[in-house]
């Protein structure tokens, strides 16, 4: 390869949280190429998902920006393709870039998810800047000889279990273009381990591993739903009986995922490409599994922000160096650009955090700050929320009511004691709070309900930016 600017491989998984990863300490894990990732990258161990819900995690994730400026407040919304994005500054910088899996950007709310509209993207401004080989899908999670579309709504099916199948297609993708002149960046977003958690939707051989494991109820389980949670994220009762064989399908799941991704570390060894090549490993965000009263995501509890966030460069990131910085979704874009030596549009949002992954001191950000802003997939008030997580404590707030929750992340890491009333703490309540505010400010989010940006930002369910701007 003659070009010396180093490739770049993103894998994103969907739902894995940080606590159910060996590297992070969970011994029912079984992640072997995982944790070994580890000790060869630096491990943002305070990264959380901006956003904890899957579209709009991947619009800030692409853009660099918070979902209050993006629009993506539910997961049926398409994002407006006036952003520039991070396919757009890498394809101009000379990459050949590559997208395989799931991409969720381009749903419509009023059709279903396997509708073309839905499912297919089409070539041009909707795949933001990725232009070159393209196996993706809207968003589906049956996993078994499921579909996938390149430059037309004609469905691909990919025979047998789909996280193999799409590292097939990145190793085959891997080695063609590591055999090319230039630099090359290639995401591969799989699907798992997001539910269903039958055990049909994972490969039995996986599944096996985990017969003997005992899965119990989270010491932060609660019975009781969440008052402020959407109907997504309630439990029935029935629900509630089966959450330790829904993990235990999760982490079967998250074994084959593993397993996946060491097949593509080895083929990029092979390739001849590793030195110069910076690996990231992530996932959109986590999983409740009944803690809080709680199941799925979109909530500011560690089960549902705290993501992996693993990145390795060898010889140039510190191998094994874990760092508490507070890193955040919308970071991600200028961190990666900036370690490219590519240019960051100006109406980036996030924070480069390229001098943390490489050791060295500079500006960081004192807490992440978080969005909720609305239900999962419905146009629905009520369950708005704000949060901010510094390298100790999470502090948040709900619109609706006002209520506050401040939680000690190193003295309760589950978070069962909320110090909100704290006399003691006053103090540090009020700077939460202003913190909270000065973020709100800066980006101009009014903390508006979920229905307002129905009413104000979409027309024909599309998000109008130039709308957007005009409101402001």
């Amino acid at each position: 390869m003659s070009d010396a600017r180093p490739n770049l491989i993103f894998v994103l998984a969907d739902q894995l949280r940080l606590q159910s990863c060996g590297h992070a300490g969970d011994a029912r894990a079984q992640t072997p190429h995982m944790d070994r990732l580890a000790t060869e990258s630096v491990d943002f161990r305070n990264c959380v998902s901006g956003s904890p819900m899957c579209a709009p995690y991947r619009a800030s994730l692409f853009t660099g920006k918070y979902s209050s400026s993006t629009g993506m407040v539910i997961n049926e919304l398409r994002l407006s393709p006036q952003h520039r994005a991070l396919g757009h500054v890498l394809g101009e910088g000379g990459y050949a870039t590559s997208y395989i899996g799931k991409w969720h950007l381009s749903a419509n709310q009023l059709g279903h998810h396997d509708e073309p509209r839905n499912s297919f993207t089409p070539p041009g401004p909707q795949r933001l800047g990725f232009d070159g080989f393209w196996a993706s899908y809207g968003f589906h999670h049956t996993y078994w000889d499921q579909y996938y579309h390149t430059d037309s709504p004609q469905r691909i099916t990919l025979p047998g279990y789909e996280p193999d199948g799409q590292t097939d297609l990145a190793i085959a993708q891997l080695q063609q273009l590591a055999a090319g002149e230039g630099p090359f960046a290639l995401f591969l977003s799989y699907g798992t381990p997001h539910d269903p958690w039958g055990p049909d939707n994972v490969p039995e051989e996986w599944l096996a591993r985990f017969r003997d494991v005992s899965f119990e109820l989270p010491p932060n389980y609660r019975p009781e739903n969440d008052p402020h949670a959407d109907a997504w994220a309630r439990l029935s009762d029935a629900q509630r009986g089966q959450l330790p064989e829904w993990m235990r399908v999760y982490y079967a799941m998250t074994a084959n995922l593993d397993w996946n991704l060491g097949r593509l570390l080895e083929a990029l060894e092979a390739s001849g490409a590793r030195s110069n090549t910076v690996v990231v490993f992530t996932s959109d965000h986590g999983e409740m599994f009944g803690a809080q009263g709680r199941r799925a995501k979109n909530i500011f509890y560690e089960e549902a922000v705290r993501v992996p966030f693993l990145l390795r460069w060898p010889g140039t990131v510190p191998a094994g160096r874990v760092t508490d910085v507070p890193f955040n979704t919308p970071d991600i874009m200028p961190t990666l650009l900036s370690l490219l030596d590519l240019p960051v549009p100006a109406e980036v949002e996030g924070t480069s955090l390229a001098h943390s992954a490489l050791g060295a001191h500079g500006p960081e950000p004192s807490a992440a700050f978080m969005q909720g802003m609305g239900a999962t997939a419905i146009f629905e008030d009520g369950h708005e929320w704000r949060a901010l997580r510094s390298r100790r404590y999470t502090y948040a707030t709900y619109r609706a009511d006002g209520e506050e929750h401040l939680y000690d992340n190193l003295a309760d890491p589950y978070q069962q004691r909320n110090l909100a009333q704290d006399a003691a703490l006053r103090g540090l309540l009020l700077d939460f709070r202003q913190q909270l505010g000065a973020r709100m400010n800066a980006l101009n989010d009014r903390f508006e309900t979920c229905c307002w940006y129905r009413d104000h930002w979409i027309e024909d369910r599309v998000i109008q930016q130039s709308r957007v701007r005009a409101l402001r």
